[in-house]
């Protein structure tokens, strides 16, 4: 499609307000396991993220990795266990949580950041005490060292973005009810709106591999761009919003419950999709405000 001046023109008159919003603002995106598969998708989620931090928009990247760490459990001949949603985490499995998380794909995204131009740190919630957890009590049902958090101290993350930074994020965190050391996994989507609300974030943006809530799941264009969140409940109670996509509403909720004003669910699969997000009337996926 070629463009002529005036649309160019017009996509810039367009995105202007949005950049004054968003200038010196912090917005937290959540960067989903499934979403980071393919390479070149990948590289233009960081594009957007290195741009954003240029112009002056303050980013707090959170990221998961869970089929990274499928692929590296297959690997050594141990079975990936989910109950609920929620991967099963003894002691061995946690090992290579840590591994993959905090060691491969933290420094990978990081060193992808910087060769684009950015200035970026990888962190995992051990550091800093930047996240504490206890075991998670979900319906009496044992997930070993799968933790939910319990407090969050944004100071390591506050003092990275008031140098320019991006603060890169693995969510693995101490356990305030374990022996020295230990730690527990953090579901990301989970700690990602946790860190939305301790920082006073304008924005939180999931970036997963749908596009956004659907009416009919089998029908791309029956997209719901807006929600308000009073509708949610019964939107789940009819089935409007079912299965997988309920654990994703929930960290929306929490994150407009901690103060963020608005949340979304975007489709990372769709090139800069971060960027029609922010700086423009379309928009993409879905809002929850």
């Amino acid at each position: 499609m070629n463009l002529t001046n005036a649309d160019w023109a017009d996509v810039l008159v367009q995105a202007l307000p949005y950049f004054k919003r968003y200038v010196d603002r912090i917005v937290v995106v959540k960067y989903g396991g499934n979403a980071m598969l393919n390479d070149d998708l990948k590289e233009a989620v960081l594009e957007d993220i290195v741009l954003l931090n240029t112009i002056g928009v303050r980013v707090v990247l959170v990221h998961g990795g869970g089929p990274e760490i499928n692929a590296m459990l297959e690997r050594v001949g141990k079975e990936s266990r989910f109950i609920n949603g929620l991967r099963y985490t003894d002691g061995e499995t946690m090992e290579i949580v840590q591994m993959v998380l905090t060691g491969k794909l933290n420094k990978e995204i990081v060193g992808v950041l910087i060769r684009l131009g950015g200035r970026a740190v990888g962190l995992s919630g051990v550091d800093a005490g930047l996240l504490r957890a206890k075991k998670i009590d979900k319906d009496g049902v044992d997930l070993g060292l799968v933790g939910e958090v319990t407090a969050v101290d944004p100071a390591i993350i506050m003092s990275l973005l008031g140098q320019g930074f991006i603060p890169v994020i693995s969510t693995v965190a101490l356990g305030d009810d374990l022996p020295e050391n230990a730690v527990y996994n953090i579901n990301a989507d989970t700690a990602a709106a946790k860190i939305a609300a301790a920082v006073g974030a304008e924005k939180f943006v999931q970036l997963t591999n749908v596009p956004g809530v659907l009416r009919n799941v089998d029908d791309p264009s029956s997209l719901i761009k807006s929600i308000a969140r009073e509708a949610i409940p019964s939107m789940i109670a009819t089935g409007v919003i079912t299965a997988g996509m309920i654990p994703k509403i929930e960290c929306c909720m929490e994150a407009l419950k901690g103060g963020v004003p608005r949340a979304h669910i975007i489709d990372g699969r769709e090139p800069h999709a971060l960027l029609i997000e922010m700086f423009s009337d379309r928009g993409v996926g879905t809002m929850i405000l």
